[in-house]
């Protein structure tokens, strides 16, 4: 194509095959495709349109110079680097002190137009070309008088050379290198051709930089739209909304296809198919209550050249570093309204408990007197001399029920706070021992292993005694009527600042989640009728609130259940007293 360029081919022909070039090159740009595929795609149209052996541009770019170059083979043979500093401090021209080649320093003249104008080596518009290239160019021929040596070795095995600077609106933007091995195969008409070619790709360049910053802010805002999208999702839970922001990153990048993310939040991973850590990674932190609690990770499987960060855009970090404060946001939003609907249902249930309570206490004065009644006859019949072996019996029967009824009006009474606590110093690991000790002939009778696991110098708290005695055994007699086939039973205490553990685990047939949310409402029980009356949990709750303390509960259906106790210690009674009085 070359040669008949030039030897053959009319004033009208060349224009039109000028004009054919400058539209691919300007379609193409206008796809705003990435720095590196874009000078890789014009880099082969001008090695293929001028038949040029090797054809190199020189590109700046957010004050770097990236440097590309291919031969007629095309993609197979295509370089890319960025240029370190090439000339003096107020060059634009990039490379490393002193280490730049005579080629190099060349171009570093031909674009900042330091040119002598009277040489046949240069164009009018200060482009370099020669058909008889050495490997030493005479200095005199190039330019600048300050230079260390006297001659050029450009040559090498392209004799014929040309060096096209790239302009707009007198802004450099870079330099076209076209080199070919045959002697004379570049002429001084040819290289004012690609001057005109070079004033198209100039504009190409910038309006390429422009559709690919206007793509990357498009993909940026629809990856932040979606995250956003995710967030007010109704019913989607937190680690739904992790696994599809991972999906929506990869898009976000320059390389989509080549791209894999990750998310990591308070260890759990959310991450794309196939994702590995790689060499070629980006991250930033997420922080909810500005506590770190993960990471989110953007990388390459494959390497790219050099960007602003690593093979990184500088508008990536922006958008992984938004994409961190988004995620973030959500999970504190979201930890919120968890908390404010679990604080709604504990609410409910003080409310709950406080009406309950009131009927509970009610209920508990008005049976007091009518049982104190039966029982008081039951006895003075008893003690009469004029009934039988039968009837005796029988009196025995109602004072016994009378006697129990008067522990349930009790637990009432315990669970309405209607019997303040007597608290004083108490060691709980004593109190574990004590309680225990009436409960050890019934776990060996009933095949049930009991496991002591006291902590040794245990701090004191302040304690009704009788009260936590009461909370040991409900929960003990809770946990072996859950292991009817037998089991093992495990009693710990435990310290954590300045907090005193009781803890009662069982391996009986544990709870599902709808029972749990149940057992401490007063008179709930799963027992059959007749064998419970559902306040032995209400009471430990009601005991553990009144000591300022707190209990948890863990259970799994056929795995066995965990209830543990977190009462305050290090407090004496005096302070106690004064706390409550005040």
């Amino acid at each position: 194509m070359q040669e008949t360029q030039e030897r053959g081919s009319s004033p009208r022909r060349k224009d039109e095959e000028y004009r054919a070039l400058s539209h691919r090159i300007l379609h193409y740009a206008s796809k705003g495709a990435p720095i590196i595929d874009f000078l890789c795609e014009i880099s082969r149209m001008l090695a293929e349109f001028s038949g040029c052996d090797f054809v190199s541009l020189w590109v700046k770019e957010d004050g770097k110079y990236y440097r590309c170059g291919t031969t007629k083979r095309g993609r197979s043979d295509f370089h890319f680097e960025v240029l370190p500093h090439l000339g003096d401090a107020d060059s634009d021209l990039w490379s490393a002190p002193g280490q730049a080649s005579d080629l190099e320093r060349l171009g570093i003249e031909v674009v900042e137009r330091r040119f002598d104008r009277s040489s046949r080596m240069f164009t009018r518009n200060g482009s370099f070309w020669t058909g008889t290239a050495g490997k030493g160019l005479e200095r005199s021929a190039a330019i600048d008088k300050k230079s260390r040596s006297d001659n050029y070795g450009i040559g090498g095995d392209y004799p014929s050379l040309a060096l096209v600077p790239l302009s707009v609106a007198d802004e450099n933007v870079g330099l076209m290198v076209l080199k070919s091995r045959r002697r004379g195969y570049l002429s001084q008409s040819q290289v004012q051709f690609y001057e005109r070619v070079g004033r198209n790709l100039g504009v190409a360049i910038i309006y390429q930089r422009a559709q690919a910053a206007l793509r990357e802010r498009v993909k940026e805002l629809t990856c932040l739209y979606g995250i956003a999208q995710l967030s007010q999702r109704p019913g989607i839970t937190s680690e739904e909304i992790l696994r599809e922001i991972v999906e929506l990153l990869p898009a976000a990048w320059q390389y989509p296809q080549i791209t894999s993310a990750r998310v990591i939040l308070d260890g759990n991973p959310y991450a794309t198919p196939g994702f590995k850590d790689t060499t070629y990674t980006q991250s930033a932190d997420v922080l909810i209550g500005g506590e770190k609690r993960g990471t989110v990770e953007v990388g390459y499987i494959e390497e790219r050249p050099e960007r602003d960060e690593g093979p990184f855009l500088r508008d990536e970090r922006h958008l992984i570093d938004a994409v961190a404060r988004q995620v973030g946001l959500i999970m504190e939003r979201r930890r919120a309204e968890e908390d404010r609907l679990r604080l709604q249902d504990q609410l409910r249930h003080a409310d709950r408990l406080a009406t309950i309570g009131e009927l509970a206490a009610g209920v508990a004065h008005e049976l007091n007197e009518p049982l104190g009644a039966v029982l008081g006859y039951a006895q003075l019949a008893k003690k009469s001399g004029e009934i039988g072996d039968q009837t005796a019996r029988d009196i025995d029967k109602i004072a016994t029920s009378a006697l129990h009824a008067r522990e349930v009006v009790k637990k009432l009474m315990t669970f309405a706070r209607q019997m303040p606590p007597k608290k004083t110093n108490v060691n709980l690991n004593d109190m574990v021992e004590e309680g225990l000790y009436f409960l050890e002939s019934r776990c060996a009778k009933e095949g049930i292993q009991l496991v002591r696991q006291l902590e040794a110098d245990l701090p004191d708290i302040v304690a009704d005694p009788a009260q936590l005695n009461q909370v040991l055994v409900n929960l003990a007699v809770n946990a072996m009527q859950a292991m009817a086939g037998g089991g093992k039973l495990t009693i710990s205490t435990r310290s954590s600042h300045e907090k005193v553990h009781l803890i009662v685990e069982d391996t009986g047939k544990g709870m599902t989640e709808e029972v749990m949310k149940q057992i401490f409402v007063p008179f709930f029980t799963t027992k059959d009728v007749g064998e419970g009356t559902g306040l032995g949990l209400a009471v430990v709750h009601g005991i553990i609130s009144s000591h300022r303390g707190d209990i948890k509960v863990g259970s799994k259906v056929g795995v066995g259940s965990r209830f543990e106790v977190e009462l305050p210690a290090n407090e004496s009674p005096e302070i106690e007293e004064k706390g409550r009085d005040g």
